[in-house]
């Protein structure tokens, strides 16, 4: 059992199940929406005001839960997320009023944010050597976790009312990411046993983490406003083209038309392409995490915000097909979900894994900056009267931000990793039989996070 709970891979198991446990919240809380507005009366657009809460309290407060995590580490910290977590649900099945479940979306944001970033930091901790893939995986859970409740969510909700959903999903989630905190284990420790037990000098510096940088030094170095740049612009360019699908498939008349798949089986375009999409969102986030572990960050990203580009503008010149409206749109998706794995492990590859949970969170919030800038699609869209400038403007986001991935970010994380392993004082390599002696008798070195 010792040996199972200081198991990395373990580990990443126990991120993935709270990361699943929290997943409702965002993408379970449709099926809330119209039951709640029957119930009270209250307007849909002042219901969804709870959903914009949770979004802006996990996405903003991401750096001070993250530092809580980094200071105190995952156990205790995960724990008071779980009650939150739990806690928000509660609270909806008794609100009677606005008021109440504007306050359960807040707490349901600072409970999600916490579960977010500390089984994302514990990934990137955890993971020196494969960032990308574990960040993925990580990231997968949360994009595509609701696929397994939410059926039987929906189910109850029909049974026994969305009072009584809420409360019982409510200590079935916050109950799960409780047991996860209880068998939480420091990623350094788990590092640190790891590291005495290579003898391979080149997969030890695999494991070897890039000099620790604070969060204070991490923002005033100008690759941080680079990354932070490149985010912003993708998150954008995506969000305002996918949330546009809708309306686009409407106006072009595609929304309700028959898709042959294969010449197998037939499906309507619309529902269809949504249901696609989510699935190759989540997909997409081990792949290309996987893929910058072996050909690197900045390459990988130029390939999939270069394909991302071309798709939607395929999209935009081919909507008007049921079949091109599927895949192009898919595409978008596939190439767009993976900027929340590759920006997390280049945090982590180039700010260190002391501070990884908080220095990812401060870069998180360019997702926050993103929604801020959805309006501009709205905007350009009654301004011009067609879709295309809402398009080339994600073109060209995308587009920019692939040629600053090679010309600008690859020199520059050249260049300040170069920097960084200058100002690191020489260190002697430890004799493999210091390792043995030292796991033998049980003795581990004092290791912070």
């Amino acid at each position: 059992m010792n040996a199972l709970l200081f198991n990395r891979w373990f580990q990443l198991t126990v991120g993935v199940v709270a990361m699943v446990a929290t997943a409702n919240l965002q993408y379970g809380w449709t099926l809330f929406v119209d039951p709640i507005a029957q119930a009270h009366g209250w307007k849909k657009d002042a219901i969804q005001w709870a959903f914009t809460l949770f979004v802006i309290s996990q996405t903003w407060l991401a750096p001070l839960l993250a530092y809580l995590r980094d200071k105190l580490g995952p156990q205790g910290v995960i724990a008071v997320g779980g009650l939150m977590v739990g806690g928000s649900w509660v609270l909806n099945s008794s609100a009677d009023s606005l008021t109440m479940l504007y306050v359960g979306g807040v707490v349901a944001g600072i409970g999600g944010g916490i579960v977010y970033t500390t089984a994302m930091g514990n990934a990137l901790k955890l993971f020196p050597d494969r960032r990308g893939l574990a960040a993925g995986i990580t990231s997968m859970a949360f994009g595509g976790g609701a696929a397994l409740s939410v059926m039987p969510i929906y189910d109850m909700i029909k049974a026994s009312g969305y009072q009584r959903t809420f409360f019982v999903w409510g200590l079935i989630q916050g109950g799960v990411i409780l047991l996860c905190s209880v068998i939480m284990r420091r990623p350094s420790v788990i590092v640190t046993r790891m590291a005495l037990e290579v003898k391979d000098t080149a997969a030890a510096e695999k494991l070897a983490s890039a000099p620790d940088t604070t969060p204070a030094q991490m923002l005033r170095t100008p690759l941080f406003y680079v990354l932070y740049a490149m985010f912003t612009m993708v998150a954008t360019g995506g969000l305002m083209a996918v949330a546009q699908l809708g309306p686009i498939a409407k106006d072009y008349k595609i929304a309700d038309s028959p898709v042959t798949i294969l010449g197998l089986f037939t499906v309507v375009a619309l529902p269809f392409t949504l249901q696609i999409n989510q699935i190759l969102n989540g997909l997409t986030r081990p792949f290309f995490g996987w893929m910058s572990d072996k050909i690197g960050r900045e390459l990988t990203m130029f390939i999939a915000f270069t394909a991302e580009g071309f798709a939607i503008f395929a999209l935009i010149y081919f909507a008007h097909n049921p079949v091109s409206f599927v895949l192009f749109s898919a595409l978008a998706f596939f190439a767009w979900g993976e900027i929340y794995s590759i920006f997390p492990a280049i945090s982590g590859d180039l700010f260190g894994a002391k501070f990884a949970t908080t220095n990812y969170a401060f870069l998180y919030t360019a997702k926050g900056t993103a929604s801020l800038l959805i309006p501009l699609g709205s905007w350009l869209k009654d301004t011009y009267g067609s879709w295309k400038p809402i398009f080339y403007t994600a073109v060209a986001f995308d587009w920019i931000a692939a040629i600053l991935a090679l010309a600008a970010l690859k020199p520059m994380c050249a260049a300040y990793k170069a920097k960084m392993r200058a100002q690191q004082p020489a260190v002697s390599p430890r004799p493999p039989a210091l390792a043995e002696s030292t796991l033998a008798q049980g003795v581990l070195p004092r290791v912070r996070e």
